[in-house]
């Protein structure tokens, strides 16, 4: 088995992932500035930093089509370039509604991506590593927010229009990203399935590992007529795929509602809610951000040992502990100051160990090949209508409802999750593809 090939296709793809973290993150440490420059109420403000979520809905419920009409590849292409375009747009905008479609274009680069690169990293992993390489996509957007934390607290030391800064220097690894994915392969599931290139996916599969080249080619021509067969009377809102829609819909919306892209858009803000100055609030950020970034680290050496299932349930507990404490926290004004930061800080080591680590994989793992994409895009799509949503009315909860109502929101919501792991959630480790679906799709 080529193990260094696999890797580094998985990375290079997991670099969509990196813009996906950089431009969710990076309005963290701008929006108060844009708020500011063009004087904008409540509203305005709200929709300022939610619209990139709302072209991140577009660009996830839309993502299907290029994918498996021009292949992930090409697909991947055009989401570099749209990353690129909306970072410059963002920089220079001098005009509300000029910045406003260029926030779209970038978050339809982010949905897009959440649809494409996780399928592609499934569609060439091994069974016994699927969790891994598809969890570097998840580490990348770690990393991104992460580094797009940093980079806005070091840039805000310059002061003048410091957030134009913030957005333009995302364009720098856009470019790295679209010039990297000359050198990766199209997906030779996509390759056997939309396009019956069954050589070219030979020579692919072993490059990934000679010895099982034949016998996966052999399962996804099996696999592949059964379902061109039944898509014709089953599409995918049907009784046959009803467990993994369930599964990929109460995922993707438990993911959200556990308050973490509210927590990742206005982090700075809910930390000046508890008296922290600007300064140490953008630093506090950071904080976070490497916190996601070393449990998302960690989570991926275990996703394919104790599984995705364990995970969850380990994290579920944790985020029910976090969110009571950080609900407690700002009903008691003199327990706040530096509590709700500590507490927010090992909400995000819970959340990046097991939500985090394992949205992605578990979506893009669920779905047979057939409908995999379509599969993808459901969950990709509820996952943002969820995120815009939050992103959208926090600011105007968090004001009229505080912050102590707002957080024990997310928590009792993550009880309901913890029921659902435990009673709903399969164990998806160290099967094929091929072999989930069985076990999920009626026949």
């Amino acid at each position: 088995m080529n193990k260094k090939n696999v890797f580094l296709w998985s990375l290079v793809i997991a670099l969509g992932g990196f813009l996906f973290g950089f431009d969710t993150a990076v309005i963290s440490g701008a929006e108060q500035s844009i708020q500011k420059y063009w004087d904008l109420n409540t509203v305005q403000h709200g929709l300022t930093v939610s619209i990139a979520l709302i072209g991140t809905v577009t660009g996830a419920l839309l993502g299907a089509i290029p994918s498996d009409r021009l292949g992930r590849k090409k697909t991947l292409y055009l989401i570099a370039f749209l990353y690129f375009i909306s970072s410059l747009g963002t920089a220079f905008s001098t005009n509300w509604y000029i910045f406003l479609f260029f926030r779209f274009i970038g978050g339809f680069g982010v949905g897009a991506s959440s649809v494409t690169a996780p399928i592609y990293i499934s569609e060439i992993s091994p069974a016994d590593r699927r969790g891994k390489l598809v969890g570097l996509f998840q580490f990348n957007v770690v990393l991104g927010i992460v580094v797009s934390y940093f980079s806005n607290y070091l840039i805000s030391l310059t002061g003048g229009n410091s957030w134009r800064l913030m957005l333009g220097i995302q364009s720098i690894p856009s470019a790295i990203f679209f010039l990297l994915l000359r050198f990766v392969p199209e997906s030779p599931r996509w390759l056997i399935m939309k396009k019956g290139k069954v050589e070219e996916a030979r020579e692919i599969f072993k490059i990934i590992n000679p010895a099982t080249a034949d016998t996966i080619i052999n399962e996804i021509q099996q696999t592949d007529k059964q379902e061109k067969e039944l898509l014709q009377t089953d599409p995918l809102f049907s009784k046959r795929y009803r467990t993994p829609v369930m599964l990929a819909i109460l995922f993707a919306a438990f993911n959200q509602v556990s308050g973490i892209n509210a927590i990742i858009y206005y982090s700075p803000r809910i930390f000046e809610m508890t008296g922290l100055g600007t300064s140490s609030s953008l630093l506090s950020t950071a904080g976070l951000g490497a916190i996601n970034f070393t449990f998302t680290l960690l989570a991926m050496n275990f996703i394919d040992r104790v599984g995705r299932r364990t995970l969850m349930l380990i994290g579920s507990f944790g985020l029910i502990v976090t969110l009571a404490m950080v609900s407690y926290s700002f009903y008691k004004e003199n327990f706040s100051g530096w509590a709700v930061p500590v507490f927010l800080f090992i909400y995000i080591a819970f959340f990046a160990f097991s939500q985090g680590a394992v949205i992605w994989v578990f979506i893009s793992e669920i779905f047979p090949n057939q409908v995999r994409a379509k599969g993808q895009t459901l969950g990709s799509t509820t996952h943002w209508i969820m995120a815009a949503f939050i992103a959208f009315s926090f600011p105007y909860l968090a004001e009229k409802a505080g912050g102590g109502n707002t957080f024990l929101f997310f928590c009792i919501m993550m009880c309901i999750q913890l029921i659902f792991v435990w009673k709903i959630m399969p164990e998806t480790k160290g099967k094929s593809l091929e072999q989930i679906e069985h076990t999920l799709v009626l026949h």
